[in-house]
C-alpha cells in the first residue's frame, strides 16, 4: 500500500511507524504539513493514490485543518477529522465521553473569572484547572486555595488568547499515585501501561515512570466505549483508577506510543501497520467510509 504520514517533526513514534511500514516494503510519502499547500478544489500532487494517510502533526490547527483537506478529496486518513476535533478539545472531549455513559471526571465550564471562581468553589479544594486546548500536561494547575484559584484565573485572563478565556474545572480526583495508558485501534487495546509518579500529574511526558499494565474485562469496555464516543481511530485512552471503578479522563487522537513500546513486550507499530493495512483493504473494497 501507499501511506502518506502528515508530521511537522520526525519523532521516535513516526521513526518506528515508517521502519515498520518500510520492512514491509510498503510505500510511504511523507508530507512535511510546514512545506505543503491545500487546494479547495485540486487534490495536491503529493495526495495522489494514497491508500492512507496517518495524521502526525504536532499542532492541533494543522491537524484540524489538515484532516478536513483530505477528507474532501476522498482520501482515508487516520485518525478522521471528527475524531481530531472532538480529542483536539477538552470540552468536546468531556461531553462526548458523559454523553456515551463512559465514567469520567465531574467538570464545569466557564466564561469570566467570577463564574469560573463560582464553580470552583463548588468543587471546593483541591480541584483542577485546565487548558482546553493543549498536551504533555503542559499548562494545568491543581488549585488548593481561594488566594491560588483567584492569581490563576487573573493571569489566564490576561494571557488574551480566548482559549485562555474558557476556564475549563474538573473534580480533583485521588488516584493511587498513577493512571493507566492504552493504545488502541477502534476500541481494541493494543497494549497498556502505567504511568506512576509523585507528582499529582503522572504523565511520561513529566518523567512518570512506566510499566505494563494488564487491563481487566471493565477497563477494556471502557476503552472500546471511549473510542466509539469520540469516532474510532488510533488512540490513546487515559484511565485513573477510583477504588473498584476507573474513570476516563482524556482520549488523545495523536497517540504518542515510544514509551508504551518501550514498557510492553508487543510490538505496538507492528500492531498498527497491521490495522493500517486493514484499513486500506477496506477503503479499496469501498467499505470504509470517508466524509466529504
Amino acid at each position: 500500500m501507499k501511506v502518506g504520514i502528515l508530521y511537522s517533526r520526525i519523532r521516535k513514534d513516526e521513526k518506528l511507524l515508517l521502519n515498520e511500514l518500510r520492512e514491509r516494503d510498503h510505500e510511504v510519502e511523507k508530507i512535511d504539513v510546514r512545506k505543503h499547500g491545500f487546494d479547495i478544489g485540486e487534490v495536491p500532487d503529493e495526495f495522489v493514490d494514497l491508500d492512507v494517510v496517518v495524521d502526525r502533526c504536532l499542532a492541533t490547527s494543522r491537524s484540524l485543518y489538515a484532516t478536513q483537506f483530505l477528507e474532501a478529496y476522498g482520501i482515508p486518513v487516520v485518525n478522521s477529522h471528527e475524531t481530531a476535533e472532538i480529542c483536539a478539545d477538552k470540552v468536546k472531549n468531556s461531553l462526548a465521553l458523559e454523553r456515551a455513559g463512559v465514567p469520567t471526571p465531574a467538570t464545569k465550564v466557564a466564561f469570566t473569572k467570577e463564574t469560573a471562581m463560582d464553580a470552583i468553589e463548588e468543587f471546593g479544594y483541591p480541584c483542577v484547572l485546565k487548558p482546553v486546548v493543549g498536551s504533555w500536561g503542559r499548562l494545568m494547575a491543581k488549585i488548593d486555595s481561594r488566594d491560588a484559584a483567584e492569581a490563576i484565573l487573573e493571569h489566564k485572563a490576561t494571557l488574551g488568547h480566548y482559549e485562555h478565556k474558557v476556564f475549563y474545572i474538573q473534580e480533583f480526583v485521588e488516584k493511587p499515585g498513577r493512571d493507566i495508558r492504552v493504545v488502541a485501534t477502534d476500541g481494541e487495546p493494543i497494549a497498556a501501561m502505567v504511568r506512576s509518579s509523585d507528582h499529582w500529574i503522572t504523565n511520561a511526558a513529566k518523567g512518570a515512570e512506566t510499566d505494563v499494565f494488564e487491563l481487566d474485562d471493565r477497563a477494556r469496555e471502557l476503552v472500546e466505549a471511549a473510542s466509539d464516543a469520540v469516532g474510532g481511530g488510533l488512540l490513546g485512552v487515559d484511565l485513573m483508577e477510583t477504588g473498584d471503578e476507573y474513570t476516563v479522563h482524556e482520549v488523545n487522537h495523536t497517540v504518542e506510543f515510544k514509551a508504551l513500546d518501550s514498557a510492553v513486550e508487543t510490538d505496538v507499530a507492528s500492531t498498527v501497520v497491521d490495522w493500517l493495512e486493514e484499513k486500506a483493504t477496506a477503503a479499496a473494497d469501498g467499505e470504509l467510509e470517508v466524509t466529504t
